[in-house]
């Protein structure tokens, strides 16, 4: 039975895991643009949730409503003003771009919020709890799980049955033949990295509800969400799910063994991966 708990726990970190690896799976796995402040812009985005819930007396889910708007926002802006500027074959530029955005945004939050852990009030949902048999799950793990299923079905759909999707895969596959058709890469580009920074707008009130934020938590983030997509296989949004599922469980299973296992066994599973199907779960070896 404990092992049979440490799968349900791990599955349901694993649906934490996967809510921040969808928009890198988008960026880095379909876009090949190297996004180094991904996990520093959920804790930006978790920080301003949690001062308008204190600020303005609301509850979790109007602080959603709030913040998905806020990070399409943010994505848009992120690459019409930094990213299309170094736009091209070589993803150097963009890392660089990236990782001086991520070290300004740390220094921001540190001198906004100081190095305070935070989090958000769920008025009681954090404590609440389900029988699966024999098992008893929390009801937040059971909601966020859900909804980073739902969301890996509709950007996967996005992707697959859309005009907008086949514009992005045309447009990250061949920019130049893809403006002979009549796709604009650059907005395309830009509506693309809305929608994965606005994914990682429910990422922040899910973070915020589960566990504490605070404003150096971003490379952690960051590490997870780009183990998941390399796990699952680049280019698979149901790719980056199962990585997340499986970093989840990993981590798990090494918490059960000891208590200072869990986050090492992550990454074990990560570099053995990487040595043994670097191509990923979901991926054909080429």
């Amino acid at each position: 039975m404990p092992w049979l708990d440490a799968l349900v726990q791990g599955l349901l970190l694993g649906g934490m895991y996967a809510q921040y690896a969808l928009g890198m799976a988008l960026m880095f796995g379909v876009m090949r643009i190297v996004n180094t402040a991904h996990g520093d812009l959920v804790v930006l985005l978790a920080l301003l949730g949690i001062s308008a819930a204190g600020a303005l007396a609301l509850g979790p889910s109007m602080v959603l409503a709030l913040l998905v708007p806020i990070a399409l926002a943010l994505g848009w802006l992120l690459q019409r003003l930094v990213l299309n500027k170094v736009l091209g074959n070589d993803p150097l530029p963009s890392l660089i771009a990236t990782y001086g955005l991520s070290i300004a945004l740390q220094n921001l939050m540190l001198a906004v919020w100081s190095a305070d852990n935070r989090s958000l009030s769920g008025g009681g949902l954090e404590a609440e709890s389900l029988a699966i048999g024999p098992l008893y799950v929390g009801l937040l793990p059971v909601l966020i799980f859900l909804a980073a299923l739902a969301m890996s079905a509709g950007l996967d759909l996005t992707l697959r049955r859309t005009a907008f999707g086949r514009a992005l895969r045309a447009a990250s596959a061949d920019p130049e033949a893809a403006s002979i058709t009549g796709v604009n890469p650059r907005r395309v580009y830009a509506l693309a990295t809305a929608l994965a920074v606005g994914m990682l707008g429910v990422a922040a009130v899910c973070q915020s509800l589960r566990a504490t934020v605070s404003p150096t938590d971003g490379p952690a983030q960051l590490i997870y969400a780009f183990e998941a997509v390399i796990i699952g296989g680049m280019g698979s949004i149901w790719g980056a799910f199962a990585g997340a599922m499986v970093l989840g469980v990993a981590q798990a299973i090494g918490f059960r063994i000891d208590a200072g296992w869990g986050v090492l066994a992550g990454h074990l599973v990560f570099l053995a991966m990487l040595a043994f199907r670097p191509q990923g779960l979901t991926a054909r070896r080429t």
